[in-house]
């Protein structure tokens, strides 16, 4: 951490002690005892005073400074907003006031802004996938500084990363489309075709088939991660072409709202956005920054951070599934409920062979399982899914 004060601190001591011994000089600095003899004053008493007063005024140890740069507005209803609320809850329990800055591009301009932050904060936080290589670059310049990256996985001695198996959640989701659909059709809005959405995408298919074999996922990608009105033109072409339940790997509720327009079941991403549309609600996977935040910014107060890459999940509460919509059946919830203990005890690995690709191959042998690493690299699309990665 920066620290500041230690100057005043030394000139502080310096003044008293130098007022006690001008003070010792004017005043001869004699007492006389019974015997009428003169006896000097203990000149220890003098320091011990002059110590007491220092440590009265010494200032409290100062806590770190803290930024977050997100890529949206903290009002968008999704992603942003959950590390916003993070944010507070952090904020709350170690009594710090965080910045931030909002609607920061994937560009080089986030390098400038996270340049900025890096010059008067002791921990910075950025919260998006294209963020990488441009935090790691200013993590170069400024090793004292604390950096941790959202969803990444560049690493450095003062740089982590963070993120967690939302696709536990997405999972789920799938077993509520699949058993939600009438046409087994469902449809899927994702945001950008990197592995992040792809294993969100796969795991969401996966799920549908688990409680429902014969089921299809049409998916669009719309290469934004907060653009309400493409997001809402992509669910609307997936309803137009058929499908009945969407699940949407944005930022904004659009897709549900469009959703919920036609009649049609969705769910969104990131947080409840059940107050949207809550009888075409489905449920979805959501966020729980806040006691990540809590757990990392105490740890550089207590010295004992180092860099790691950090994967929540269901299990300590980093992820977790959205309430249910007003008119999902109480079956349905169960058969959820029931997957979603194994998934927290261990028992089911979502990413469990047998799984083929939707080209044909076998890409995950019987009873294997994905390692997270094979999760987090992952570029192809299960069986099932309707589409293609762009490359």
């Amino acid at each position: 951490m920066k620290r500041r004060g230690q100057g005043f601190k030394f000139s502080l001591v310096t003044m008293f002690l130098l007022a006690v011994v001008l003070t010792g000089c004017g005043n001869n600095n004699t007492a006389s005892n019974t015997n009428g003899a003169a006896t000097e004053a203990p000149a220890a008493t003098n320091a011990a005073a002059a110590t007491e007063a220092a440590a009265t005024t010494e200032p409290a140890a100062e806590k770190p400074t803290v930024a977050f740069v997100y890529i949206g507005p903290p009002g968008d209803g999704g992603y942003t907003y959950q590390h916003d609320q993070g944010r507070l809850y952090m904020e709350k329990e170690l009594g710090i006031k965080a910045d931030f800055v909002e609607n920061v591009p994937e560009s080089a301009d986030a390098e400038r802004i996270i340049t900025e932050l890096a010059q008067n904060h002791d921990i910075v936080f950025t919260t998006s996938f294209g963020y990488m290589d441009f935090t790691l670059n200013v993590a170069g310049k400024f090793p004292n500084v604390k950096f941790l990256h959202a969803s990444g996985y560049k690493t450095a001695d003062n740089m982590g990363t963070y993120f967690g198996k939302n696709y536990q959640a997405s999972y789920l989701s799938g077993i509520a489309a699949g058993k939600m659909t009438t046409k087994n059709h469902l449809g899927y809005v994702g945001a950008f075709p990197i592995s992040e959405v792809i294993y969100n995408l796969n795991a969401f298919t996966l799920g549908a088939q688990s409680v429902n074999p014969d089921v299809k996922v049409d998916v669009v990608w719309t290469n934004t991660w907060y653009d309400p009105a493409t997001e809402r033109q992509a669910a609307i072409s997936l309803l137009d072409k058929g499908a009945d339940v969407l699940l949407a790997y944005q930022d904004s509720p659009a897709t549900l709202q469009a959703a919920a327009e036609r009649g049609a079941f969705a769910g969104g991403n990131d947080s409840d956005m059940s107050k949207y549309a809550p009888d075409n609600y489905l449920t979805n996977p959501v966020w729980n920054w806040g006691p990540y935040y809590v757990k990392a910014v105490q740890s550089v107060m207590d010295g004992t951070w180092k860099s790691e890459q950090y994967s929540g999940d269901m299990a300590d509460g980093m992820v977790e599934l959205a309430p249910f919509g007003n008119k999902v059946p109480d079956d349905v919830k169960q058969l959820v409920e029931d997957a979603k203990a194994k998934i927290i005890s261990g028992e089911l690995d979502v990413f469990t062979g047998p799984i083929s690709d939707n080209k044909g191959n076998v890409v995950v042998q019987d009873g294997q399982k994905l390692t997270l690493e094979e999760v987090l690299s992952m570029n192809w699309l299960v069986k099932g899914v309707e589409g293609t990665i762009p490359q």
